[in-house]
């Protein structure tokens, strides 16, 4: 994992566009919830799929309420392509999407299908 390194104090002009550039760039963690007729209909490997073309990891999985479940963690126009994708793709069967930002915790090896 790559450090951080100080800027130099005569570089302090600027410095709060380079942090906020950085910042905007950095992973995130984002939950994503489908509704509608989501499972049964090939949503998660669709998913898997979209999302294996972009930089993002984490997890898709059907919940017992009938919704499917993306967990993902990446830079945040990654994941807002990947969602954007799913919903293009998949749009007959979504009837509604809840989107939860949080921060990323690191945990994910690649992007599957969890059962």
């Amino acid at each position: 994992m790559a450090g951080v390194m100080p800027l130099p104090s005569a570089a302090s002009h600027g410095t709060s566009q380079q942090v906020s550039e950085a910042a905007h760039h950095a992973a995130s963690r984002r939950s994503v919830h489908f509704a509608g007729r989501v499972q049964g209909v090939g949503f998660r490997y669709t998913a898997r799929n979209i999302a294996l073309q972009y930089q993002v990891r984490g997890y898709v999985r059907n919940l017992a309420d009938g919704s499917v479940e993306l967990v993902m963690e990446g830079s945040p126009s990654e994941m807002d392509q990947v969602v954007e994708e799913i919903k293009r793709k998949m749009s007959c069967f979504v009837r509604g999407v809840t989107i939860e930002n949080s921060p990323a915790t690191g945990e994910f090896e690649g992007f599957s299908i969890r059962h």
